[in-house]
């Protein structure tokens, strides 16, 4: 084609597309004619894509490799999004099923929420039961290279790309951890197919543990399933809950809103939207009631709870109905509208920040937690038996002590005999602990300080009002 003719069509192509919106409409009136400006800043657009021709023509004519056309337009798309910020982009038709595969719950791949900072991939967070969380992969983590190549030679879509597969595949990912002065290194993934099960939950005793990792078309679902089994295996014994949104990167806002609506009164605000345009301004407000009963409720976040997490947070601190334990959340505050393109591509195009029901925007500054718990390693220390009032000579028996007749003389028989009782059960736990390891195929997870905290804060709730309520009685 000639030159001048394709730089024709390249501007008339591109002055088509945009003959439907306000500025080029047919039937908006000539503002021109009113404002001078809007014609300057019309003129101004026209020369821009003369000089987006230019450039795509020389291109085209002078490469040193010949390079298609549709990959430059492409390029060019996800460069113009991407420039505005880390979460606007350009999904061609490829990203954009499997984007939509996601939500559902299932894709392949290595199961890693990722953005891209600096032209580096960031991990948000890994996904629980993926090979990204088994591999040891953490929040803030940064992927340097993907199978030795520099992520800086790819889009965010690419990374995306290499890093996905066929399942049982592996893929060589370098990490960047710490400070700079860490030396990266490398770990070995095998691709899977990853199914998320966004809800899962266990009894802590009197306590239900329910750990909610994502926000897919399956977490209402699997939330309403987790609060059934809580009622009906602890009944009247379950005292409160502990929601688990450590390391959740988001998801759909229609399931945070619903997650949040689980435990709030019908009519409460959950999360507003403001835009660039005061008529797309939304509230959304909780329907159907608390399911909770009112229970107490703790909600563990860190800096890997990002986006719909932080929703779902945010709404609970500020109308009071649950206490944030553990360290700041990520600060994603904005809205993604994912707005189909011709070709079967689709813009990932951020269109609104979220703000709290007190009014609070979440970007960049994320979620303060009400009780501040670093995640930390405890040692306990073997300090010995100690020495009690009991343990004096002469000491004075308690009247209340079925153990009353047992004197000083005969103590060090009864510690031969806790120590000997001791040794056998520790014993008895580790043979067990090895019969549920073969068994499992794997080991129990390492003491979560972070959980534990949570779990003495809801008993401590329950013994304070349960004491409460019974001096009341005595008044």
């Amino acid at each position: 084609m000639p030159k001048n003719l394709f730089r024709f069509f390249a501007v008339l192509a591109i002055s088509a597309a945009l003959a439907s919106s306000p500025l080029f409409a047919k039937n908006a009136p000539d503002a021109s004619k009113d404002d001078p400006k809007t014609a300057e800043s019309s003129a101004d657009t026209f020369k821009q894509l003369t000089l987006f021709s230019d450039v795509l023509e020389r291109i085209r004519a002078d490469y040193v490799d010949p390079v298609p056309d549709s990959k430059l337009i492409e390029n060019a798309l996800n460069g113009m999004l991407s420039s505005l910020d880390p979460h606007s982009s350009y999904l061609d038709k490829k990203s954009f099923q499997d984007m939509q595969t996601q939500t559902h719950g299932e894709f392949g791949g290595l199961g890693i929420e990722i953005t891209m900072e600096n032209g580096i991939i960031k991990v948000v967070s890994p996904i629980d039961d993926t090979p990204a969380a088994r591999a040891g992969m953490q929040p803030n983590d940064y992927v340097t290279h993907i199978n030795s190549k520099p992520v800086t030679d790819y889009t965010m879509n690419e990374a995306v790309d290499h890093m996905r597969g066929t399942p049982g595949t592996k893929v060589v990912l370098t990490i960047r951890r710490g400070s700079l002065s860490e030396r990266p290194f490398d770990l070995t993934l095998t691709r899977a197919i990853i199914r998320v099960q966004s809800v899962r939950w266990e009894a802590k005793d009197d306590v239900a543990y329910i750990r909610i990792s994502t926000f897919n078309e399956q977490t209402q679902v699997g939330l309403n399933k987790a609060l059934n089994e809580a009622d009906k295996k602890l009944g009247s014994k379950l005292i409160g809950y502990v929601i688990d949104l450590r390391n959740n990167p988001g998801g759909l806002l229609d399931e945070a809103v619903s997650v949040a609506s689980t435990f709030l009164d019908s009519g409460k605000d959950v999360v507003s939207t403001r835009g660039r345009h005061k008529e797309d301004d939304q509230v959304l407000a909780a329907k159907g009631g608390d399911k909770g009963h009112g229970k107490p409720i703790a909600i563990l976040i860190n800096n890997g709870s990002a986006s719909a997490s932080e929703i779902v947070a945010g709404a609970l601190q500020d109308h009071k109905r649950a206490i944030l334990v553990g360290t700041k959340s990520f600060g994603k505050g904005s809205v993604q509208t994912i707005i189909p393109v011709s070709g079967g591509g689709a813009m990932r195009l951020t269109t609104a920040r979220y703000y709290t029901p007190s009014g609070r925007s979440i970007q960049a500054l994320g979620i303060e937690p009400d009780i501040v718990v670093q995640q930390a390693k405890l040692e306990k220390l073997a300090l010995g038996p100690g020495i009690h009032e009991a343990d004096l000579k002469g000491a004075l028996q308690n009247e209340n002590s079925k153990d009353g007749d047992k004197s000083l003389e005969n103590l060090d028989d009864l510690e031969d005999d806790e120590t000997a009782a001791q040794i056998e059960q520790a014993e008895k736990q580790k043979a067990k602990s090895k019969s549920s390891k073969n068994a499992k195929g794997k080991k129990d997870g390492p003491f979560d300080y972070q959980l534990a905290r949570a779990l003495d804060l809801i008993r401590g709730i329950h013994l304070y009002e349960a004491r409460t309520a019974e001096a009341d009685k005595g008044k």
